[in-house]
């Protein structure tokens, strides 16, 4: 039986009346040119012009041309950075890292937006650590960062490590050049933790900053030496509210112990700093000793020297991924490593030989 109500031409006081029609949740040039962008790809040129014209969009494709492992997309990346690379080379190149917890993507949303509000344009690049087992990763970074995703002057471009050593590569160091020719005067490379990432993005960056907490002594039984050694500016994070007097005494317990260390061949002494990223105290601190290291570094001669240093070990990390690959992804070896593997997990042969043995039949065959 229909009922009364469901019936409109009675007048119900539930009928619905038509509303204005609502606009599409996605503009249909949009959708077209999406459906598009997933089926074609630009021209060399048309990216190239993006990206010097500072179109984001543009950028972020041929970032994730230098992320494909396909050969095709490789080799348009390696062409768009190759006409990228002369306009490259002019921003400020900072590492950030820090212990777990520390706030390292509050820090950067707070320190980002205090540069765009000195007129810079500022990149972001956020390492992920992948899963290792499913080799998925969060990408996350980006709604911890709610201000300085939403600025125009700002780029963030979170990727996943992979799983390779660092959590950064070669990759990364070809994004930066992009991002330089897209007129983005300052480059934030942040890692997956304190390990063996700082090491990569160290060898990538112009300055190399420490976040830590407060309570120093547990903090410094946990942290690796050399990391520290790296650092050129060494800061203490969340130092507001009642935590502000332990911040106190981790400075002078970490300045205590940066003075320990011998002096870098910058010649540049590291400083410690107190900083809160929700009270947004001791960021324009932090840029100034930024400023004051790179005046430093480039009276010396030692920022060019350095850079020059870091191209030449990206050349030879490029060289031993590349050999790498092509071991790896050559069809006629990957049965003899399947074999192989099976006799190393029997102790039918130790790993050294199965190692050598295929070599060897590498190198022969080259």
């Amino acid at each position: 039986m229909e009922h009364f109500e469901n019936d409109l031409h009675h007048g119900s006081a539930l009928k619905v009346n038509n509303g204005i029609e609502q606009p599409p949740s996605l503009n249909p040039k949009a959708r077209q040119q999406f459906k598009n962008l997933r089926k074609h790809l630009y021209p060399i040129e048309i990216y190239v012009d993006g990206i010097l014209n500072g179109d984001k969009t543009l950028l972020g494709q041929a970032i994730t041309l230098i992320e494909s492992q396909l050969p095709l997309h490789q080799e348009m990346a390696q062409k768009i950075i190759e006409k990228c690379l002369p306009h490259s080379g002019l921003s400020i190149r900072i590492g950030i890292t820090g212990v777990p917890g520390v706030g390292k993507s509050t820090f950067i949303d707070s320190f980002g937006m205090f540069l765009v509000s000195q007129n810079r344009k500022l990149a972001v690049l956020a390492i992920d650590p992948s899963s290792e087992r499913s080799g998925g990763s969060i990408l996350g970074d980006k709604t911890r960062m709610l201000e300085l995703a939403t600025n125009e002057n700002a780029f963030i471009r979170p990727s996943p490590s992979s799983g390779e050593l660092g959590g950064v590569a070669r990759k990364t160091r070809e994004t930066i050049i992009l991002c330089e020719a897209a007129g983005f005067d300052t480059i934030f490379i942040e890692t997956v933790g304190v390990g063996q990432s700082e090491t990569a993005v160290h060898s990538m960056v112009d300055f190399f900053l420490l976040l830590m907490l407060s309570g120093a002594g547990d903090e410094l039984q946990g942290i690796k030496r050399g990391i520290m050694e790296m650092a050129d500016a060494l800061v203490i994070t969340k130092s507001d509210g009642s935590n502000v007097e332990k911040a106190r005494l981790a400075k002078i317990e970490y300045q205590n112990a940066l003075h320990l260390f011998p002096l870098p061949p910058s010649e540049w002494k590291p400083e410690t700093l107190l900083c809160s990223a929700l009270e947004k105290s001791g960021i324009s601190e932090i840029w100034e000793i930024i400023l004051r290291y790179i005046k430093h570094t480039q009276e010396n001669g030692y920022f060019s020297h350095k850079r020059s240093e870091q191209s030449k070990y990206w050349m030879h990390q490029t060289i031993n991924e590349s050999l790498k690959n092509h071991f790896y992804l050559e069809e006629s070896r990957k049965n003899q490593i399947l074999y192989l593997e099976k006799l190393v997990e029997k102790g039918e042969i130790s790993s050294f030989q199965a190692a050598n043995q295929l070599l060897e039949e590498y190198f022969i065959s080259k």
